[in-house]
């Protein structure tokens, strides 16, 4: 990670070790909601092998998940384009998979596992 997240560790867990102990890929099995995860493939912070191992686990596990990854982007979105396909996924996801409605926007809804 850069620099400037350095100190991330100790302030959200304490240490290394408690991080490893929190990490979701080590509690797949307590997920038990549809997840749609967003990820920068020039990601330095969470590494995309982490988002693919969280989704991989998810969709063995049967719940509805969905992967979406942008070139060109890190942690945290800056191209437009980026920025809107994934406000617009994200409320085409929900509609779908928890409020079970349809958008009033015609925008073509990427692909759930195990929900498509």
């Amino acid at each position: 990670m850069h620099k400037f997240e350095s100190d991330y560790i100790i302030n959200l867990a304490g240490n290394e070790i408690a991080l490893n102990e929190r990490s979701p890929i080590n509690f797949v099995d307590r997920f038990s909601c549809p997840i749609i995860v967003f990820q920068g493939l020039e990601d330095t912070v969470v590494q995309p092998e982490q988002a693919r191992k969280i989704y991989q686990a998810l969709k063995k596990k049967g719940l509805p998940v969905a992967l979406v990854e942008y070139e060109g982007e890190s942690h945290g979105f800056h191209k437009a384009e980026s920025i809107k396909f994934t406000l617009e996924q994200q409320m085409v996801f929900f509609a779908r998979t928890v409020g079970h409605f349809a958008v009033a926007d015609d925008i073509t809804p990427t692909h759930i596992d195990n929900f498509d």
